[in-house]
Formats: C-alpha cells, structure tokens, sequence
C-alpha cells in the first residue's frame, strides 16, 4: 500500500490497515491457495456465506460452490496462474445451510514478495435482491404486455356485444361507453391508485361485489349474463387484487373462446366458504369446448402463479357442453 502523504508517527502500519479494512469491508473478501484452500475470511463472509472464519479456514472453497458449478473453480484458478483477474463474474454459491444465492465474483492473483503468483483474492457481493428485481420487472412488463392484450379482446368483445343489440350509430356509442364505464368502475374497485397518500387503507369490498363489477360490462339491456349465489365473503388488499386478476383471466378466455363469445352464453358462479373458500364456475350455452394442447400461455402461468401465491389450487372440467373450473383457497389466507 502507498501513500501521497508521509504516514504520522501514530499512524497504524499500512499492513494492519489493510486489514482492518478488508475485515470491515461490506463485501465478502477472501483469499485462498493455488490447490483452493481458504486462507483468510472476513466478518462479511462470515455474514453471507454462514461459516465462521474458524471453520471456514483450511477447508477447500469448494464448501461454498454447488456441486453442478464445480468446475467454476478450474477455470478460475486456471485463470489466476495465468496471472489474469476476473471482474464481476456473476454465479451462484451455496451458504452453510444449504441456501443458494447470486453472487458477483472478482478474482485477483495474490503474489509474494518475489512477484510469484501463491493465491488468489476473492471479492463476493450478494446480487439475489437485484437479480429478484430483475426478475420481478421482467415479470411485470409481461403481465402488461399481457393485460394490453386482454384489454383489447374485452374492448373488441363489449363492441361486438352492443353492435348485436344496437340500431343506430348514437345507441352503439351509447352502450359502449356504458360498458367502458362499467369496465373502468371495476378496474377502480379492484386496483385503486394509492398515490402519494400517507395514510393509505387496503381496499376491501365483497366478494359478490367485485364479481358484479368485474362483469357489469358484459350485460345485454340490463340482463345479467353472470350470476352468482352462494356465501358471500369480504375480501381486501392483495387477496382482491389476486381475485380480481384470477376473474379478468377467466373472463377473458370466456369472451375469446367460451360462453361470453356468443350472445346466448352465460355464466354461473357459486360460492362457498367454510374450512376453504371454493369457487365453481360453469360456462353454459357458449360454443363446445375443448382441452387446449400444449402448456398455455403466458396468461397460464400467470393463473398458476397467482394460484400459488394463494396457497390455492385450481382444476378444469373440459365438457363439451361447457367449461367448468373448480378454484379452492384455504379460507385462513382468504382473510389475510
């Protein structure tokens, strides 16, 4: 280490500085043998790799590397006495318990006083949170693209709904705006804009209530095309937003392929809430249905993710006569 200014009578040696500044250095900094046994390890991977300095010494680096990323550390070594340094080498590593996470890795050859390569020096930094966001973005911009799409099936669907009924040109404008309206009181009801509101309370309403939102678009003078009965039940926050998701995908393969597609077409959806919340939903008087091959789209995995994140589980009834769809949710996450 050098300096631009002489060092103070009490200043520390510039050897116990460095150390002190690597054993407080954010990241994880460690060094290790040319064969790739650890040779020092600092407070910070202690913290991110679980191990302590005492049991991570002496032991071979390979105690952090996942057995299918091994020869990883090959090439590296191969790189360091090659005397080349590796600059943010984005991999995974394996913690004390078992739990993987994504790391950016430098490697930089550690030399002797003779200028020989003996080492290597590892500097770790725990990317998982920027790889989550990455991920959780990218799943966004999809769900978007997705919704843009779905929003102009329903635009295209509520014009061929009022179009079948319609006379005039002034009525068609009319029930369409009245369907648009509808479509945008149910996006207020079930997405509510936050804004830069302090003291914000989760949005709550009923089950039965988002149902008749959700699906006021879909009415033919007045008649309802959806019906629901059963046990009404009060849901808020996520568990409406997921809800309200889980419902616009239903709809909107209904309106693409099932009974909404067809002015005869409806819906029946009946409630039940005991040790789970259950939901069935039948399609009746809509065009024959059938299984679809292959794994769906990406508005399947979506349902399913939602699903998930419900600690639900979902199944489908392809009859010819009409789809049915089975949906349970214990009731404990319901009132979440």
């Amino acid at each position: 280490m050098t300096s631009a200014e002489p060092a103070g009578v009490d200043a520390p040696p510039a050897q116990a500085l460095l150390a002190a500044i690597v054993e407080n250095s954010d990241d994880a900094i460690v060094s290790k043998s040319l064969t790739g046994h650890i040779t020092s390890w600092n407070r910070s991977a202690e913290r991110l790799f679980g191990y302590t300095a005492n049991e991570a010494i002496g032991q071979h680096i390979s105690i952090i590397i996942p057995e299918d990323r091994l020869h990883e550390e090959d090439v590296i070594i191969g790189s360091i006495r090659g005397g080349k340094r590796i600059e943010h080498y984005e991999t995974v590593r394996r913690r004390k318990d078992g739990t993987l996470l994504d790391i950016s890795l430098t490697v930089s050859p550690v030399r002797d006083s003779n200028g020989s390569i003996v080492g290597a020096s590892k500097v770790a930094r725990d990317i998982s949170e920027r790889k989550r966001a990455a991920e959780r973005q990218i799943l966004l911009l999809r769900e978007m693209n997705h919704r843009i799409k779905n929003i102009f099936a329903i635009a295209n669907a509520v014009i061929g709904l009022s179009e079948r009924t319609a006379t005039t040109v002034p009525e068609l404008a009319r029930d369409v705006r009245a369907r648009i309206s509808a479509l945008a009181i149910a996006n207020d009801l079930t997405l509510p804009d936050v804004g830069l509101a302090v003291n914000y309370q989760p949005q709550e309403t009923t089950f039965f209530a988002l149902v008749k939102a959700l699906f006021a678009a879909h009415q033919v003078d007045g008649v309802e095309r959806v019906s629901i009965g059963g046990q009404d039940v009060p849901v808020r926050g996520n568990m409406l937003t997921s809800l309200a998701l889980l419902l616009h995908e239903f709809s909107t393969n209904a309106t693409k392929y099932g009974a909404l597609s067809v002015p005869e077409g409806r819906i029946e959806i009946e409630v039940r809430n005991d040790t789970d919340f259950s939901l069935i939903w039948r399609e009746i008087g809509g065009p024959a249905v059938h299984q679809p091959d292959g794994p769906g789209g990406f508005g399947s995995q979506l349902e399913k993710a939602t699903v998930g994140s419900l600690q639900g589980a979902i199944e489908r009834e392809w009859n010819p006569a009409g789809l049915k769809i089975f949906l349970r949710i214990p009731s404990a996450v319901l009132r979440r």
